[in-house]
């Protein structure tokens, strides 16, 4: 496979889709943040547009089920793959079979597309743009989706603007470009509904907020407050009468602490932690998560480990000391 220039790779991608007859399946990674819904529905509403077979995938969790219409994804993971299928992965490199959610990639034997944008991804599928300059990858999707030829309708741009809002926090983060401006104009030209999309993301359940006690009840300051860090379990997960997804939006609250550089939401599952880091002032969160085996964005990213919080925890202090250490340095 011949690496290419970004604006080749896109056009690459789209040929691939074009040329490809048979069906095509949708995915992004597990847990799917807005990004993730955004640019599978977009892709997949242009696509259905121009005709052709889609399935996507996807538990879409409940703070972002205002979006999909019903029985637009398929829910779950696809336990077949379809004859003659096509694969096109977005916001999550193709490679890592573990964090691509609605289905088996790894016995996959068919094509391969992918449009991504962290700096972690492998280059490695038939056809791939990989940009990390792009705040998110809804902006990558909307190119694609001119290139395609898909005419540009509401229910195509709104799930983009979606995406486009929710990785760049509302266009207040460093990463959003001049582009990222242009591309929401566009969307906004063709009737993306950004007033609808802020209302449904500010609402919270009942859930939300009677886990939230129990989230600022674990509330840990740490390296003289540059850190700050919270962990939610099972126990409090009951007591809240919540489930794992309203733990979602909680790390970019935490990141809000006044003298902050780094936030970091712990979901200990008890033989496995997942660890969500959000950074400023220089602090990279990509930096951190790499060293415990994640990925990600340098002002977001995560990372997966198969042990107990005892045991993660020393190892999560080293890699966020080291990286105070290299920002400190190079003062």
């Amino acid at each position: 496979m011949t690496d290419l220039s970004p604006t080749s790779d896109l056009a690459a991608v789209a040929r691939a889709l074009l040329d490809h007859s048979g069906p095509i399946v949708v995915l992004s990674h597990e847990n799917p943040d807005g990004d993730a819904l955004g640019s599978v529905l977009g892709l997949t509403r242009a696509l259905r547009s121009l005709g052709r077979e889609v399935i996507a995938p996807m538990h879409v969790p409940r703070f972002l089920a205002f979006m999909p219409r019903p029985g637009e994804l398929a829910e779950g993971c696809l336990t077949e793959w379809p004859a003659g299928a096509l694969a096109a992965v977005l916001d999550v490199d193709n490679n890592d079979h573990v964090r691509v959610g609605g289905a088996d990639l790894s016995v996959f034997t068919g094509p391969v597309v992918n449009v991504d944008h962290h700096g972690t991804n492998a280059r490695r599928a038939d056809a791939h743009a990989v940009d990390p300059s792009q705040p998110a990858a809804a902006v990558m999707v909307a190119d694609l989706i001119d290139l395609l030829g898909a005419e540009w309708t509401e229910e195509i741009a709104t799930p983009l603007m979606l995406g486009l809002v929710t990785d760049t926090g509302s266009f207040r983060f460093d990463s959003v470009t001049p582009g990222a401006f242009r591309t929401a104009a566009r969307l906004r030209e063709a009737g993306a509904r950004l007033g609808w999309i802020s209302d449904q993301l500010g609402q919270n359940p009942r859930t939300y907020y009677t886990l939230l006690r129990e989230v600022l009840g674990s509330l840990e300051f740490l390296h003289g407050g540059r850190v700050v860090l919270a962990r939610v379990d099972e126990a409090m997960l009951e007591r809240a009468g919540s489930a794992w997804e309203d733990v979602e939006n909680y790390v970019g609250m935490l990141r809000n602490a006044e003298g902050s550089q780094l936030a970091v939401m712990v979901k200990d599952f008890g033989d496995r932690v997942k660890l969500s880091l959000r950074s400023r002032a220089g602090v990279s969160a990509q930096n951190i998560a790499v060293t415990l085996g994640g990925g990600g964005h340098v002002p977001a990213a995560g990372a997966s480990l198969n042990q107990p919080w005892p045991e993660v925890f020393p190892e999560l202090d080293a890699a966020i000391t080291a990286e105070l250490t290299r920002v400190d340095a190079s003062r």
